[in-house]
């Protein structure tokens, strides 16, 4: 599966919440936060995924610190992905 997200919408922790809920067809009990977010990318998710965060560079100018914690996680779960040498993946590129 890929997926994209549009930086120009995301401009606060809680947009990127929304957009990769939305997005990736999150359950309604997400709870649109990190721990959250660790959860259901790390585990429950069906690889392979490619999230794909198009125009990163506005949320990064909106977000500040929310913006290196979330691509932070993201890499997490790329680097986990990695080594448990899964046949399918969870991948992310920051546009």
């Amino acid at each position: 599966m890929r997926v994209v997200i549009n930086g120009s919408e995301i401009r606060s922790e809680a947009d990127f919440h929304k957009k990769i809920a939305e997005a990736m067809g999150f359950p309604s009990y997400y709870g649109e936060n990190l721990d959250a977010l660790w959860d259901i990318l790390s585990t429950d998710i069906e690889r392979p995924v490619t999230l794909v965060w198009e125009n990163a560079a506005y949320s990064k100018e909106s977000m500040g610190n929310g913006f290196a914690r979330i691509v932070d996680l993201l890499n997490r779960v790329v680097a986990q992905d990695n080594e448990w040498e899964l046949d399918e993946r969870f991948e992310v590129v920051i546009d």
